[in-house]
């Protein structure tokens, strides 16, 4: 099993000593979300909390990932760095194609790219993206970026986009690995499809079973069981050393921690050294029972 620990939307001023402490201590990964903006009014509704309230958002800082990881990947040497998850299809593919292979020279192949399209339609209207086809924009953009990230020539024409034949340099020595988030069916089918892994963004050990379970059935009918692919899954087992072994049991490969509840509307006021703390506790308790 692998670690990854996710700030979940810290003060600034805490990303680095904290991922410092983490690397210290045996985290793997060190995971951050991506948000835009939060609107003044909005309708869509937040698909990952028990009744689809997104107040909790209000004013919780959120760092730009692809810099956040640059600014703390020149601190570091080993700990990895993903996204958990950058709402990839409000984007345009060859600039985002453009930053994530800058970003994995400058990581040292240190990153994963964490992908998925955002439940809220503000965002694509303050982007000036249609909202509608959006989950064919996302499979398409998928394409341009794997397609761009071999450093040779690449062109695409698709249902949503057409780009003539370019390259880009630098290219990465190992090509990002794409794991796309989403419960979705669209999103299980897409991850096995498209996608080097899939991320749970909550559930138990059962609905998490049964999405891992169908993502495997999906990649066995696209040909694509034979590749190397991750799960990744935020969820209580995530706590103690028994959770660990029954989330391995069910494929799992990697658990993202937070030490608060990141739906809650309560502010995060603990301090650095009681975060400390947690990952201390962490790391002996669950990290080193584990392996």
């Amino acid at each position: 099993m692998k670690f990854a620990y996710h700030h979940s939307m810290c003060p600034s001023e805490q990303y680095i000593p904290l991922t410092l402490e983490a690397e210290k201590l045996g985290f793997d990964t060190i995971t951050m979300p991506d948000s835009i903006c939060y609107p003044k009014e909005g309708s869509s509704k937040y698909p990952y909390n028990s009744d689809g309230s997104r107040e909790f958002l209000d004013g919780v800082p959120f760092m730009e990932p692809f810099l956040l990881t640059a600014h703390l990947a020149a601190l570091t040497s080993t700990v990895r760095f993903t996204t958990s998850v950058h709402k990839l299809a409000v984007h345009e593919p060859a600039l985002i194609a453009k930053s994530l292979a800058t970003l994995a020279v400058l990581t040292g192949n240190r990153f994963g790219y964490g992908v998925g399209i955002s439940p809220w339609s503000e965002d694509f209207e303050v982007t000036n993206v249609a909202w509608d086809k959006r989950g064919k924009r996302m499979d398409e953009m998928i394409e341009i970026i794997n397609g761009l990230m071999s450093g040779e020539y690449f062109g695409y024409k698709g249902a949503m986009f057409e780009m003539p034949e370019i390259k880009i340099c630098p290219v990465p020595t190992v090509r990002p690995p794409i794991l796309v988030g989403g419960h979705s069916k669209p999103a299980l089918r897409r991850a096995a499809r498209l996608g080097d892994g899939w991320i749970a963004a909550g559930g138990d050990l059962e609905s998490i079973k049964e999405m891992v379970d169908q993502i495997n059935e999906f990649r066995k009918e696209y040909g694509r069981d034979h590749l190397p692919f991750e799960f990744q899954s935020m969820t209580a087992e995530a706590y103690s050393a028994d959770g660990i072994k029954r989330l391995e049991d069910i494929g799992i490969g990697e658990v993202l921690v937070a030490f608060r509840d990141v739906y809650a509307s309560e502010a995060d006021d603990k301090t650095v050294e009681e975060k400390m703390g947690m990952l201390s506790w962490y790391s002996n308790e669950v990290i080193a029972k584990s392996r």
